[in-house]
């Protein structure tokens, strides 16, 4: 599933391309991709006619503003899930059997939503209505990474006392949102702690490392694109570039790049996690 670099270089893809893109018509190809309105119907009546304003994210959400005639029509949001992406296409041609939405303007451009898996979803919020009112996974996000609020501190009074395994905590997007299975275990790796240690017996100076290791991660992967390893694209069609130079993350069996112990790969909650049973000792 795309995290927050992923989402964040499809964000920055979008408010490149699209800020300002007037909707002219809209297609729904398949309508479970289309969260509200319950009738897709209603979603592409509520869109076309608008202009896209400004995009933001917030976790693994994106969201733009609408405007119609000068004046607020709500906003849009999206949420790609396992294997929804963007493509931004000048001279159309036919779609694939992937295909779930298409936007045009009125110059006959396409911006194309494909989704393999079709878990991929669109909401139309009314203008004036709370976007978690009608987006609700927006009530249970934690902070952003890059939030101020989001701090060792932080991390030290939500996770006292937990025998959580800290990689389990990192994935919980009340604890902190937009972090995924890549960047929690590269960032436990550059903290050197194991993804099983509970996370109440973290110290203060292993969650300030944590804190600085995640940061400093998910700041390299945004740099480069986010990651690619199945089905992960811009609005381009490029492949993310973090994973050539993934510290862990899908190298089981391969010798770690700092000491040379084998990686291991290991199941943890349901989720494969990796980590050099040296490095992280």
């Amino acid at each position: 599933m795309p995290e927050l670099p992923e989402v964040e270089t499809v964000r920055r893809g979008l408010e490149r391309q699209v800020t300002g893109f007037p909707i002219a018509r809209v297609e729904v190809l398949r309508a479970r991709a289309i969260a509200a309105p319950p009738d897709p119907t209603g979603f592409r009546a509520a869109l076309e006619g608008c202009t896209v304003q400004t995009w933001r994210r917030r976790g693994k959400y994106l969201m733009a503003t609408l405007q119609r005639d000068g004046e607020d029509a709500g906003h849009w949001g999206v949420h790609l899930r396992m294997t929804g992406q963007f493509l931004w296409l000048n001279d159309g041609g036919e779609p694939c059997r992937h295909t779930r939405v298409r936007f045009w303007n009125p110059e006959g451009q396409e911006l194309r939503f494909v989704d393999t898996r079709s878990f991929g979803e669109m909401w139309w919020v009314p203008p004036g209505q709370p976007l978690e009112t009608v987006i609700t996974g927006l009530k249970r996000l934690g902070p952003e990474p890059f939030a101020t609020s989001f701090s060792a501190a932080y991390l030290q009074a939500k996770l006292a006392g937990s025998s959580r395994p800290i990689k389990s905590a990192l994935l919980d997007q009340a604890l902190v949102a937009g972090v995924g299975n890549i960047y929690a275990d590269e960032s436990l790796f550059l903290s050197g702690i194991a993804p099983q240690t509970p996370s109440g017996r973290l110290n203060r100076q292993q969650l300030e490392r944590l804190h600085r290791a995640l940061v400093e991660v998910l700041t390299i992967s945004i740099g480069v694109g986010g990651t690619t390893f199945s089905d992960f694209r811009d609005l381009t069609g490029t492949n993310g570039n973090y994973g050539n130079a993934a510290w862990v993350y899908r190298r089981g069996g391969e010798p770690c790049r700092q000491c040379g112990t084998p990686i291991r790969r290991d199941k943890l909650g349901g989720r494969s996690s990796h980590w050099c049973p040296s490095c992280q000792a």
